[in-house]
């Protein structure tokens, strides 16, 4: 197992790779920057509890245009016991502003990455896949400490211990975006034709976007800041 490099373009291309895949524009466009190294792919999206379960519906038409399967993991008993996070507890209110915002910190579920890729490598050691990959990126390093370079690197040797002897030659977890900003992998889903009007990232859930939660405010700003038009349909500006 190796951990992975900073610059995507650096990456060994994997044979089969198992996708986090929330539905969300990051995730999206991880999987098709992972099917345009023709690696075959596997998404695995979870029901945690969360409020905006509408993005596993944006999970599995990603999985339909990409042409490859989607399962999805029933956590949802967790969301009873994740008490305290915006997007699990509807006793907390999710909050409007940018990621680097304090308040940002009430959208934070315990270890939610670590259970994910967990279950993730469980998956790829059954179907002999070389690889699991998630769209962490540098925008998430301010609140979630599940999405920093420390963490890919110190998760990958814990899966490393666990799977001794179990993983495939030159297993990764992979995460190429972790360093780079939501603005580059708007810029990089441009380039793959990915059709972000088919993603889902606010976290209020609903029929629309919201436009003001902190994943509907980064998603705005990564399309102006790219000169690129927005796609998405917000209920507010």
């Amino acid at each position: 197992m190796v951990v992975v490099p900073i610059e995507p373009s650096s990456h060994r291309h994997p044979r089969h790779a198992v996708v986090v895949a929330s539905g969300g524009l990051d995730s999206t466009v991880l999987a098709y920057w992972l099917a345009a190294r023709r690696a075959e792919l596997t998404l695995l999206s979870f029901d945690y509890g969360q409020r905006h379960r509408v993005e596993l519906d944006h999970a599995a038409d990603i999985a339909t245009l990409l042409e490859c399967p989607q399962e999805i993991v029933d956590l949802s008993a967790l969301g009873g016991l994740l008490v305290g996070s915006a997007l699990t507890d509807s006793e907390v209110a999710v909050p409007d502003g940018h990621y680097t915002d304090e308040s940002m910190r009430a959208t934070i579920v315990p270890n939610r990455n670590a259970i994910m890729l967990d279950i993730a490598v469980a998956v790829a050691v059954a179907r002999k896949a070389d690889a699991v990959a998630f769209g962490a990126h540098a925008g998430d390093h301010a609140v979630y400490p599940d999405c920093r370079p420390d963490f890919v690197e110190r998760f990958t040797r814990s899966a490393q211990t666990a799977n001794e002897g179990l993983l495939v030659e030159e297993f990764e977890i992979l995460a190429p975006f972790v360093h780079l900003s939501k603005t580059d992998i708007v810029r990089i889903g441009v380039a793959l034709g990915v059709p972000f009007e088919r993603t889902w990232s606010c976290y209020r859930g609903g029929t629309v976007h919201c436009g003001t939660c902190g994943t509907c405010t980064e998603r705005k700003e990564a399309f102006e800041q790219n000169g690129i038009t927005d796609p998405t349909q917000y209920s507010r500006a």
